[in-house]
C-alpha cells in the first residue's frame, strides 16, 4: 500500500521562493509567517464585509466571513496541536521536527479557507455558475476552451481561494502570497480539477493553477489518484481533514447561536439541540455548573453550552483522526472526520443540520439576501463580461477603467479577460458589490 509520510508532508518550502533564502529579522517560523501574511492582507480584511449566513448586522451582531474564519482558525489550532501531541507519542521520530507546527499550519489554512468566496455567500457562487450556464454568458461557450468552460460553469470558492493565494496578478510577485507548500496543500479541500468534480460540482483548482498544485503535490508526496489521460485528481493532504472539521464544527454550532440571537429559533430549541451532544449525567453536570456560576441570561447560557459542544466535537474529531491515521495517509479514508464521530454526537450533529436547513438557511432574512445578491451578481457579470468581450465600445472602456489594475482585463486573450472579470467581482465585499451595481445602473450617483 502506498503511504504518504509526515516528514515529507510538512515542508516550509515557499511557492515562488524555492531557490531563495531571504534574510530573516525575527524568530518566527515559516508557518507563523504564513499566518501573519494572511492576517494583514487586504483579501482577509475584506471578509469582514462578506455574508456568512445571515444578513450583515444591524443592531444585533452576527457572524460574517471574518469572524467565522477567526473562530475556525482557533478550533483548527486546537485540533492540530492535539493531533501533534498524540501522534508524536506514536511516532517518536516526529519530535523536534516541523510536524510539531501542524497546529499553526491548520490555523493558517483555516484563515484562508473562505478567501475565494464571492459576495453574498453561496448565492454568489451560484450566480457566477448560472450566468454561464443559464444566462447571457452561455453564448461564450464556443469562444473558449472546454476546460475553461468547465471551470467557470462549476465556479467554486475553494478553487478560487487557491487561485487567490497562488496566481501572479499584475503588479504582484511570482507565487502570489508566496505561502509554504504545506499551508497551500492544507487549503485544498477538493484536490482535483473541475472535470472530476462530479454531481456535487466541487473542485480544488482551476485549470490555470493545476500545474502549481501538481508541483506542490509532487513535492509533498501527496498520492495521485488519476490514471494517465484522466482528469487530475489527488488524495487530500491529511491536514485538510482538520481544516474541514474546524469549519464543520464552527459553521453548524455558531449558526445556532446566531439563530437564537435573531430569534429564529427559541431558547428551548437551542438548549435542547446543544445538550443533545451529551449523555444525561453530563447534561446534569453542565446545567449545574451554569447555575453555580450564576449564568442567568439566556444568551449567555447558549454561549456556555456552545463552548462545551465545540470542545466535545474537537475531542471527538481528534480521536477519529488518530484512529484512522493509516487510512488518511494512504488516501483511502472516506468522508469527513465529523462523519465518523461517536453515535451520540453524530446524531446530535445531524439534528442540528436538519434544523439549520429547515429553519435557518431557508429563513426569510437569509433568502432575501440570497435573492438580492444573486440579482446583483448576475448584473455585474453581465455588464463587465460584455465589456471584456467588446472592449472597443464606448461604455466598455468606461467600465474597464474602473477595474483595479491588478486584474488583467486588457489582455489580448479572451479567457484571461473573462477570468479577470470573475477575479474582480468575486473579490468584492457585499457592500462594494451593491455600490457598483447601483452606480452602473444609474440608481445612485456619487455625491461630490
Amino acid at each position: 500500500m502506498i503511504m504518504m509520510n509526515w516528514q515529507q508532508l510538512i515542508s516550509n518550502k515557499r511557492l515562488g521562493q524555492e531557490h531563495r533564502h531571504p534574510e530573516r529579522h525575527d524568530d518566527r517560523t515559516e508557518f507563523k509567517r504564513d499566518y501573519d501574511r494572511l492576517i494583514f492582507s487586504a483579501p482577509f480584511r475584506r471578509l469582514q464585509n462578506k455574508t456568512q449566513v445571515f444578513p450583515l448586522p444591524g443592531s444585533i451582531f452576527v457572524h460574517n466571513r471574518l469572524t467565522h474564519s477567526l473562530e475556525v482558525a482557533s478550533v483548527g489550532m486546537s485540533l492540530g496541536n492535539d493531533v501533534a501531541q498524540q501522534l508524536t507519542k506514536r511516532h517518536p521520530e516526529l519530535k523536534d521536527s516541523l510536524f510539531q507546527e501542524i497546529g499553526q499550519i491548520v490555523a493558517t489554512a483555516c484563515l484562508a479557507h473562505d478567501l475565494g468566496n464571492p459576495p453574498f455567500g453561496h448565492s454568489g457562487e451560484k450566480a457566477i455558475q448560472s450566468y454561464f450556464l443559464e444566462g447571457a454568458g452561455g453564448e461564450l461557450q464556443r469562444q473558449v476552451s472546454p476546460m475553461f468552460w468547465t471551470d467557470v460553469t462549476h465556479f467554486e470558492g475553494n478553487a478560487n481561494a487557491f487561485r487567490l493565494l497562488t496566481h501572479q496578478f499584475k503588479g504582484r510577485r511570482p507565487g502570489g502570497f508566496v505561502m509554504t507548500y504545506s499551508t497551500l496543500a492544507s487549503i485544498v479541500k477538493y484536490p482535483f480539477s473541475s472535470a472530476a468534480a462530479g454531481k456535487k460540482g466541487k473542485f480544488g483548482f482551476f485549470d490555470s493553477e493545476k500545474d502549481l498544485y501538481r508541483r506542490i503535490a509532487d513535492e509533498l508526496g501527496i498520492i495521485c489518484k488519476s490514471n494517465l489521460g484522466e482528469p487530475l485528481k489527488f488524495a487530500r493532504h491529511p491536514l485538510v481533514y482538520l481544516v474541514e472539521a474546524a469549519d464543520d464544527i464552527c459553521y453548524e454550532i455558531m449558526d445556532l447561536e446566531d439563530a437564537h440571537k435573531l430569534k429564529i429559533i427559541s431558547f428551548e430549541e437551542a438548549m435542547q439541540l446543544m445538550l443533545g451532544f451529551f449523555d444525561e449525567d453530563t447534561q446534569k453536570k453542565i446545567m449545574s455548573r451554569i447555575e453555580e456560576e450564576g449564568v442567568t441570561d439566556d444568551n449567555e447560557k447558549v454561549v456556555y453550552l456552545r463552548a462545551c459542544v465545540i470542545g466535545k466535537l474537537e475531542n471527538e474529531c481528534v480521536k477519529v483522526f488518530i484512529d484512522h491515521e493509516e487510512d488518511i495517509l494512504s488516501g483511502t479514508f472516506e468522508g469527513s472526520l465529523i462523519d465518523h464521530i461517536s453515535t451520540l454526537q453524530n446524531e446530535a450533529y445531524q439534528r442540528c443540520c436538519k434544523l439549520s436547513l429547515k429553519q435557518i438557511y431557508k429563513s426569510k432574512p437569509v433568502l432575501d439576501v440570497e435573492l438580492s445578491g444573486y440579482q446583483i451578481m448576475q448584473t455585474l457579470l453581465q455588464q463587465f463580461t460584455e465589456a471584456a468581450v467588446h472592449p472597443e465600445r464606448f461604455y466598455s472602456k468606461h467600465l474597464i477603467s474602473r477595474v483595479s489594475s491588478q486584474y488583467d482585463i486588457d489582455a489580448p486573450d479572451l479567457e484571461t479577460r473573462i477570468m479577470a472579470v470573475i477575479d474582480y467581482i468575486s473579490g468584492m465585499t457585499d457592500v462594494y458589490a451593491l455600490d457598483v451595481y447601483q452606480k452602473i445602473n444609474g440608481i445612485s450617483l456619487p455625491i461630490v
